[in-house]
């Protein structure tokens, strides 16, 4: 196999000019930024960077991340293409994921940390590390992301990458 330098800068130059990819980081960083000012977990003292990479808060950013890329597909593509299919099913199945198995997940670990505490008050050598309890959505959560993430693919596609695209 022969390596082609400008065949690997033609491949990295697509993946940072891809408005798919584009979008849907927009719509996870969108997101991501809105948790600043929505959710009291921030105020409580969770440092800013690890809130702003950590999951779970409103607006879900894996549901504006998901449906920002199914909806750029179906933009480009259009909503009867096979991308558009599977990102969708995709979609339904991150989204489903965030607001049941990841949301009980985080309710277990809320009760995991409080037996915990209450260990730890017993006995002095008793240590464990506290589980994040922050892992999944509400459904409102998850709904208000996969708005954020539609609204995001619309203003992308018909706004921002005309005007940084123009010849595309």
């Amino acid at each position: 196999m022969n390596f082609d330098v400008f065949e690997l800068k033609s491949s990295i130059i697509d993946l940072f000019t891809n408005r798919v990819l584009i979008c849907a980081v927009f719509a996870w960083l969108m997101a991501q930024i809105l948790k600043i000012f929505t959710s009291p977990k921030h105020r409580d003292g969770l440092s800013l960077l690890r809130f702003l990479l950590g999951s779970g808060g409103m607006p879900s950013s894996h549901s504006a991340a998901v449906c920002a890329t199914c909806f750029s597909c179906g933009i480009l593509y259009g909503f009867n293409s096979p991308l558009f299919a599977i990102s969708g099913v995709l979609a339904v199945v991150v989204m489903r994921d965030a607001a049941g198995v990841r949301r009980e997940s985080g309710k277990q670990a809320a009760v995991i940390n409080q037996v915990t505490r209450e260990l730890n008050k017993k006995r002095t050598t008793f240590d464990f590390d506290m589980l994040s309890e922050l892992l999944g959505h509400t459904p409102l959560q998850v709904l208000f992301g996969a708005l954020l993430g539609v609204a995001m693919a619309f203003f992308c596609q018909g706004f921002l990458f005309p005007i940084i695209f123009p010849a595309a």
